[in-house]
Formats: structure tokens, C-alpha cells, sequence
């Protein structure tokens, strides 16, 4: 005689039409019971409630509101469990799995026979305490403050334990693979190349950063190409921390820092300007607005240099459900070539576009091994859910960059004067 199925075994059958076959994992449920092969993964539910998430938001928003509580886990490296599931998946795709009605019936059913819906679960689970809730018409000047605030204003010393110590929160260029070289290299190699494409190097020149973060590129624009920098953000803590970078270096005479929009700035043109990957938090309609300032704030003759992450047409512009709630609220990416029509048709001429996916592997590979190394403190310092939130971001936006999701551009214009001319040097000499 069968006794009755565990509530492991429930779930695999439960699953096994969503998945498109065997489980890719190996499962412990809350009872202590177990299914899938031994040899995968490990994952453990430790609550109904993962159903309960899952029936409410379906799919990628509701197994990561599980897993920043804690109500599921993995066991061992996560960006070798997801990679695994992963592949599994993408390999099924192929077979074009769509679960039947009855499949879907069935799922309600199992879910409130264990507990995770019903009278007392009539209603979703509050979102975790680290989803964002920003408010306001979208990308007003108060909601695009509110969505940066979400994310860059965490803490600053957050930051400084995962970042390099030039506090560059983009791709790098890595352009040694001695093993001498790691992160903070590769960094500063960008920040150079970054400087020799805008032609920053004669004394004075005044530049502006857009989007400046933690002043890593206005900073090293002052001390090692002599320019006068005005660098704009819209985060009172990277202001905050830039400043006092500057009172310490010595470096007030030569670079301002002002909590200020890029629609705001006044005092344009400069003889250079650069925005490093905050392009992708303007949004889709007001991309021709941002284009059109960078335009408006640089010479005749002058260049300009975005640095811009993409996706492919249709493919999640705003880079999925836990991105969009968890980490960059109002993103939108969009595939490099409709990105350098905008450029152009706001007046600017695009002379260089530089793919940098394959760098964007290496350095969050290098974030993820320093978050991993610093877990304990990172945890004392933001708590255990923010913290699985990053572990989360790191290793999915790693993997995105490595399976080809999603890339990273340097894009590198010029205004012409009225009469056409560049100013361009006829071969390239930046890198």
C-alpha cells in the first residue's frame, strides 16, 4: 500500500509541467522531505509561503522575493545553481514547453491543500522590506530622484566595501591578463581610456560628467588630464563622499560637484563631456531629451563619450522583474544601434562604438568575489535581506553580461560645427 506522497514528491509532479521534465534541482521541503536528482543543486523551501509568493507573481519576482527572505535557499555557490537551472531551461525551450489549464488547476489546488492558499492567504504576501516602492509620475524630476536614491543612497560605506578604491561602479577595461592585475587596474585603465576619447589632456579644459557617481571619473579627469570638472548627480550621498575626496586631495579649485539634474545644468557648453551608465535610468521617451543635453552642453568640436548598457529588441528593457523591483526601478535598456540613432538624431555625430560585454563579465566577477569574501561584514552592515538582494543582482547581472542578455558600449560622438567640421583627428589615436 502507498502511504501519501510527501510534500516534496507533491511539488515535483507539481512542477514538472512548468519545468519541462525532472526537476533541475534537488528539492527539501519544509517537512523535511526531499525529491529531484542528489547530484544537482540544492535548494530548500522552508515555507509555504514560496508558494504563496510564486501564485502571486509568478516566476522570476516571486522565487526572488523567496529567497531575499530567507523563506528559500541554496546551498553552496549561487551562480553555479543558477547556471545549472539555467541551462536546463534554456535547453527545454527548445521543446516549446507550455503548461495545460489543467496543469495551472492543478497547482492551485496542490498549493492550497499544503497550506499556502485559502481564507487566511486570500490575499499576497507583504513584499519584502527591500523591494522598492517609488511613486510619482514616471521619470518626473522627484521620481528619478527617488529611484536613484533607492539604490545608490544605500550606504556609502556598502559601496566601499565592494567596489574598487577608486569607487567606479561600471565596467572596467581590462587590458592585462597578468595576474598582477585585478579590478583597480582595470578601472583606471578605463577611466584613461575614457579621458583620451573625449581628448581631454589641454590644460583647463572644462569638462562635465553626467551622472557622476562617486566621482571616480571626474576625479581622475583633474588629477591626471588637468581638466575643470563639474560633475552632476542627483544622490545626496555620492555628493557626500565626493566632496570629501576632494577636501583631501586638494582638488576644490578644480572640480565642483552639484546635486543637480542633466536637465538642469546651466552653465554649458564644456569642451568635453562624458556619462558612464546612467543613460539606462533616463528612460525610454526621455532618451532624446538626455541626448539632446548632451548635445546642448558640449562645443563645436567638441566630443562626447556614453558608456551605455543594452539589451536586444524585446528582451526585458527594463531587465526583468528583479531588477525593476529590487534594484534599478525605471530602467530601460534597448539594443545599441537604437541607442546611437537617438545620439544622432539629437545632433551629435557618433564616431565610435566600442563593445565592452566580455569586461563587464570580469568585473562583476571581481564584485562578486569581494562581496562573497566580505559577507559577514556586509551583513552587519545592511542586514541579511539586502545583502541576498546583492548576492542575487551580482550574480544574475553576471550572468546576463556572460550568456550575451545583456552588453556595455562606449559610444563616442562629435558635434560639427555649422559647417560640418569635427575637429576629429583622421585616425584614431585613443585605444
Amino acid at each position: 500500500m502507498t502511504g501519501t506522497p510527501t510534500v516534496a514528491a507533491r511539488l515535483e509532479d507539481l512542477i514538472a509541467p512548468f519545468v519541462g521534465g525532472a526537476l533541475p534541482v534537488h528539492l527539501t521541503a519544509w517537512d523535511g522531505s526531499t525529491a529531484g536528482p542528489t547530484d544537482a543543486p540544492k535548494v530548500t523551501l522552508y515555507s509555504p509561503n514560496v508558494l504563496r509568493r510564486l501564485l502571486w507573481s509568478p516566476g522570476e519576482l516571486g522565487a526572488a522575493q523567496a529567497y531575499v527572505t530567507g523563506e528559500l535557499d541554496v546551498e553552496g555557490d549561487l551562480d553555479e545553481a543558477l547556471t545549472h537551472v539555467w541551462d536546463v531551461v534554456r535547453t527545454r525551450r527548445l521543446t516549446a514547453v507550455r503548461p495545460s489549464p489543467k496543469a495551472i488547476v492543478e497547482l492551485i489546488r496542490t498549493a492550497a491543500s499544503l497550506g499556502a492558499v485559502g481564507m487566511k492567504q486570500a490575499r499576497p504576501l507583504p513584499a519584502p522590506a527591500s523591494q522598492a516602492v517609488i511613486k510619482g509620475r514616471l521619470h518626473s524630476l522627484v521620481r528619478d530622484r527617488a529611484a536613484i536614491s533607492h539604490h545608490y543612497d544605500l550606504s556609502n560605506e556598502f559601496y566601499e566595501m565592494v567596489l574598487d578604491p577608486q569607487m567606479a561602479y561600471s565596467s572596467g577595461y581590462w587590458t592585462s591578463d597578468s595576474p598582477d592585475y585585478g579590478l583597480e587596474d582595470a578601472q583606471r585603465d578605463k577611466l584613461d581610456l575614457v579621458c583620451r576619447k573625449i581628448g581631454l589632456g589641454r590644460p583647463g579644459m572644462r569638462f562635465l560628467d553626467v551622472g557622476c557617481g562617486w566621482g571616480s571619473l571626474s576625479l581622475h579627469a583633474a588629477e591626471h588630464f588637468d581638466a575643470q570638472v563639474v560633475g552632476v548627480t542627483i544622490s545626496r550621498e555620492q555628493k557626500a563622499f565626493i566632496d570629501k575626496r576632494i577636501a583631501d586631495r586638494g582638488l576644490q579649485d578644480r572640480v565642483e560637484i552639484r546635486i543637480q539634474d542633466y536637465r538642469e545644468v546651466p552653465d554649458g557648453p564644456f569642451d568635453a563631456v562624458a556619462s558612464i551608465e546612467m543613460g539606462e535610468h533616463v528612460g525610454e521617451k526621455n532618451y532624446p531629451i538626455y541626448a539632446k543635453a548632451l548635445h546642448d552642453n558640449v562645443v563645436p568640436g567638441g566630443r562626447v563619450l556614453v558608456q551605455q548598457m543594452s539589451r536586444k529588441a524585446g528582451d526585458n528593457p527594463g531587465g526583468g522583474a528583479f531588477i525593476e523591483s529590487f534594484i534599478a526601478p525605471d530602467m530601460y535598456m534597448r539594443p545599441v544601434g537604437a541607442t546611437v540613432a537617438m545620439i544622432e538624431e539629437s545632433g551629435l555625430e557618433v564616431r565610435d562604438v566600442h563593445a565592452l560585454r566580455e569586461h563587464y563579465v570580469r568585473t562583476v566577477d571581481a564584485w562578486y568575489a569581494t562581496f562573497e569574501s566580505r559577507w559577514d561584514d556586509l551583513v552587519a552592515l545592511v542586514g541579511d535581506e539586502v545583502a541576498r538582494v546583492w548576492r542575487l543582482y551580482l550574480v544574475g547581472g553576471g550572468m546576463a553580461f556572460r550568456d550575451g542578455r545583456m552588453g556595455v558600449d562606449q559610444i563616442l560622438s562629435v558635434r560639427p560645427d555649422d559647417r560640418g567640421v569635427s575637429s576629429m583627428p583622421l585616425v584614431r589615436t585613443h585605444g
